[in-house]
């Protein structure tokens, strides 16, 4: 089966060519390595999936061709995501520059998070 067909019917991507594009984009990648959407996968893969600012990595347990419910997402894929890049994207929530204020973050706002994101 494709990546990016199995990224979007484990619902980690909302359209298939969203899927697509972060494979173009390098932002999935197969043991370290990027690829293209085109990839066929199989059990036991571990996937990596860059989710600002952190990688998250997953391992394939099963295979489906269709897109499956969110209840039924852990029976074709494990999150394995180590616990500092967890720690990670916990301190940048708690960090104080993502808050709840209304409207678009200033300027200021942007670069501050840009440069957290930057890791």
């Amino acid at each position: 089966m494709r990546i990016d067909k199995f990224l979007w019917a484990v619902r980690l991507f909302k359209t298939r060519s969203l899927a697509a594009d972060a494979c173009k984009n390098e932002k999935v990648k197969i043991g370290g390595m990027n690829l293209k959407s085109s990839r066929e996968i199989k059990i036991g893969d571990k996937i990596e999936v860059k989710d600002l600012p952190i990688w998250r990595s997953y391992e394939i347990i099963g295979i489906t061709e269709q897109r499956v419910g969110a209840k039924l997402v852990t029976e074709f894929i494990k999150d394995i995501t180590p616990t500092e890049e967890l720690a990670k994207l916990e301190a940048i929530k708690n960090s104080g520059f993502i808050d709840n204020r209304k409207g678009r973050p200033t300027k200021k706002d942007r670069r501050q998070l840009g440069d957290w994101l930057e890791l």
